[in-house]
């Protein structure tokens, strides 16, 4: 949702309070109900790993976190879109 600001007074709305990763994209659902889907190929880690370790994940009042994997995203970032830089989309990547 581009444009969503996050501030002091409404932090607490915007907190994961569930994330899951399918094999192609992550899904965290906030305390307000939003529900952010973003494409696993933004975050390359999250793609090469496997499925049992991208789902190991704990929920931070600011984000996610990959223990297994030392990988963490903020609501922030998903918000704004972030990707890892040179991130590519598969049929980009194969050229």
């Amino acid at each position: 949702m581009p444009g969503t600001v996050i501030s002091d007074e409404n932090w607490e709305e915007f907190e994961p309070v569930e994330a899951k990763c399918s094999d192609s994209e992550l899904i965290v659902v906030l305390a307000n109900g939003l529900k952010l889907s973003t494409p696993l190929w933004w975050y390359p880690p999250l793609l090469a790993a496997s499925s049992e370790a991208r789902n190991r994940i704990e929920l931070s009042p600011s984000g996610v976190h990959w223990p297994e994997l030392d990988e963490d995203l903020s609501i922030d970032g998903m918000l704004k879109g972030q990707k890892y830089p040179g991130a590519k989309p598969p049929a980009e990547a194969a050229e």
